[in-house]
């Protein structure tokens, strides 16, 4: 098999494409023959070395990836799931960059209807983050203000729909022109342009009571103003910290990043009370030992999805060679939906 290696943190020279040997399913696994993986963020972030349950959960060597798709090639001892050659696709705690990955049963579904590989494998990271982010934490109601910042992006694009289901108005932020029609078509009410318009006087004037949910994965950049546009009982969802990261070189800017820490809004308890605001953040990675929560989530999705209510993300697809492409083309900031590796 083949499969995407780092065996220490640096930009993108430190991803190796390697041969290495198929892995044999264990009880309660599925081995999966894996024609696309999900290419998100955080992998960047662990190819940095600085994603924190990267470093709890696997260390060095490390292969990247949160979500794969392709056909069952095998069930482990005692293991039940669909049969051999049967379409599926999967969320993996890391290590989804190969051509073949052993995936714990439970973790496999049946290829939604409609969906190609490619989408398929774009799908689970970013609608379960939006899922949790919307329904589990925000706690969305119906006619309430969402605010959503890169609203054409995986999450982003995943939050706007999953809003709109929820029966919320929903404005969209993006950071270039060619983005805000990829945010209208996914439902937003409305859209703001940042790169030609003054992102927080058109917010305001989009909802001059404030925003009952602003969900923010910019970190410095926004995250004092989202919170400040809150209307009362308001909830800044956090999940992600993409401004300080670099937009070129793959590597980290050490002064760029402890400036920008230093620079991050700090939430005191009594300052929360008396503003009757909430601050929540969460990452994906840390709830993998939540079988009833995937279970829910993902019931919930495909049904969805098999009601017509979700549609499969814009995928920009790259073979497996060139991974360092996907992860540049990723961390510029200029594409829309969500990338995937192909093997």
């Amino acid at each position: 098999m083949r499969k995407v290696v780092i065996h220490g943190p640096g930009s993108y020279d430190r991803l190796k494409l390697e041969e290495h040997p198929d892995p044999s399913p264990g009880p309660g696994e599925i081995l999966v023959d894996v024609e696309a993986a999900g290419v998100n963020y955080a992998d960047c972030i662990v190819r940095m070395g600085l994603y924190e349950s990267a470093k709890k959960y696997v260390g060095w060597p490390i292969t990247p990836g949160f979500e794969v798709a392709g056909k069952v090639a095998a069930l482990g001892p005692n293991t039940e799931g669909p049969a051999p050659g049967a379409p599926v696709f999967a969320v993996t705690r890391f290590g989804g960059y190969g051509s073949r990955v052993c995936v714990p049963a439970h973790q496999v579904f049946p290829l939604p209807k409609g969906f190609s590989v490619a989408e398929a494998a774009g799908f689970p990271a970013v609608f379960l983050t939006a899922y949790h982010a919307l329904f589990d934490l925000a706690n969305v109601r119906p006619g309430m203000n969402v605010l959503v910042h890169s609203a054409a992006g995986g999450v982003g694009s995943a939050l706007v729909e999953l809003g709109k289901i929820a029966g919320c108005r929903v404005i969209g932020v993006v950071g270039a022109s060619h983005k805000v029609a990829v945010a209208r078509k996914l439902g937003a009410d409305a859209v703001i342009d940042k790169s030609v318009e003054p992102l927080w006087a058109v917010a305001e004037r989009l909802a001059p009571e404030g925003y009952d949910v602003a969900l923010d994965a910019n970190g410095v950049e926004t995250l004092g103003q989202s919170y400040r546009h809150l209307a009362p009982s308001g909830k800044l969802v956090v999940y992600g910290f993409h401004t300080m990261m670099p937009r070129k070189g793959g590597r980290p800017n050490w002064i760029k990043l402890a400036v920008d820490w230093l620079r991050t809004p700090r939430y005191n308890p009594l300052d929360l009370t008396n503003d009757n605001k909430s601050v929540l953040a969460f990452n994906l990675s840390y709830l993998f030992h939540r079988e009833d929560l995937l279970r829910e989530y993902m019931t919930k999705l495909l049904g969805w999805i098999d009601e017509g209510r979700i549609t499969p993300p814009p995928v920009t697809t790259f073979p497996a060679e060139r991974v360092a492409d996907a992860h540049r083309a990723l961390e510029g900031g200029g594409t829309v939906g969500k990338l995937a590796l192909t093997f």
